[in-house]
């Protein structure tokens, strides 16, 4: 198996990031122009972690996403279900707790974390709207969500040229520096067939999300997602 098809099948996403594990974050840096460090840092601006807090970094991979949250003196848990990334990280990072587990049923207890948080992950994902509620469950009363996600860019002459890179320069591009770039065609796609920044903030709202709102980054070629629970 080289590329996942779009419905998603949780082994078949696995397996696919387990093959590029060990170029994903060099990767990413290249074909987002640098930008996935500045959506990083956005990130962990709106999850806002904090001493002795509980952060889930959930779909985390080599955990390059959790490091700002421990850096706050939180207790982050790297958590993915590509065995191979976290496989990785562990060798980068060996004093962080990383955790394998399917975001559609966490290994977690009810009302954990005081923030749970998904980077570029949700759309890759066997049902989101389980995860969502499993985000929600595995969180505290007056706990936050954070997703960072892919999405609809906002002008329309830009959203244009942001589609035609997806589909032709990005998979040249992963060729030159990808260990499967097969895995990155995938990827382009299923950034088109997500749902844009109102169609995810209304399946946060119907899985139990309070206070949803969204801010736009990059010209919304990627959007920030907020919640509370209740």
């Amino acid at each position: 198996m080289t590329r996942a098809s779009l419905d998603k099948q949780p082994h078949e996403v696995a397996s696919m990031f387990d093959d590029v594990a060990a170029n994903y974050d060099l990767t990413n840096d290249v074909l987002s122009l640098g930008q996935d460090r500045v959506w990083r840092r956005e990130v962990a601006r709106a999850v806002d972690a904090r001493p002795a807090e509980k952060v889930l970094d959930l779909a985390a991979g080599t955990a390059t996403s959790s490091l700002p949250f421990a850096a706050t003196g939180a207790y982050v848990v790297p958590c993915d279900f590509s065995v191979g990334m976290l496989r990785v990280g562990k060798q980068r990072h060996p004093w962080l707790p990383f955790t394998a587990g399917d975001a559609t049923k966490l290994p977690f207890r009810d009302e954990t974390f005081d923030a749970v948080t998904i980077s570029f992950g949700l759309r890759n994902v066997q049902g989101t709207e389980a995860a969502l509620r499993e985000l929600y469950r595995v969180t505290k009363p007056g706990g936050r969500v954070v997703i960072c996600e892919f999405s609809q860019p906002t002008w329309a002459p830009f959203r244009t040229v942001y589609t035609e890179y997806l589909m032709r320069a990005l998979p040249p591009v992963a060729r030159a520096v990808s260990s499967n770039p097969d895995a990155y065609v995938y990827l382009a796609e299923s950034i088109r067939a997500w749902p844009d920044q109102a169609g995810l903030a209304e399946l946060l709202q119907k899985a139990g999300w309070s206070k949803v709102a969204w801010r736009n980054l990059t010209g919304g070629v990627v959007a920030l997602h907020r919640g509370v629970r209740p």
